[in-house]
């Protein structure tokens, strides 16, 4: 009977220590897998931030050739058949 409890403790020993071997092996696939995930999620969001960062260069080159004073002359010239007013029809404000 002693032999069999020593026998049974020994392999409770070792299913403990088996049991904490494997949880902490377990614990680190899942801060790996985890840290990895991550990861991936960094690389993407620095991908869309490059990509919006570009449009909205675009944008802003854009916004400036809208704005240019140019092309607003020359879109009111031929467009809307607009001229510059002649001298008797400026007035003045004081």
């Amino acid at each position: 009977m002693r032999l069999f409890l020593q026998k049974t403790s020994a392999y409770a020993t070792w299913i403990f220590i088996a049991s904490v071997l494997m949880a902490v092996a377990l614990l680190y696939v899942w801060s790996h897998i985890n840290m990895t995930e991550l990861e991936f999620q960094i690389a993407r969001e620095l991908s869309s931030w490059e990509q919006i960062t570009e449009e909205q260069m675009k944008l802003k080159i854009e916004l400036a050739t809208l704005k240019s004073p140019k092309r607003i002359e020359t879109i009111a010239r031929e467009r809307l058949q607009m001229t510059y007013p002649e001298r008797e029809h400026v007035i003045p404000l004081k």
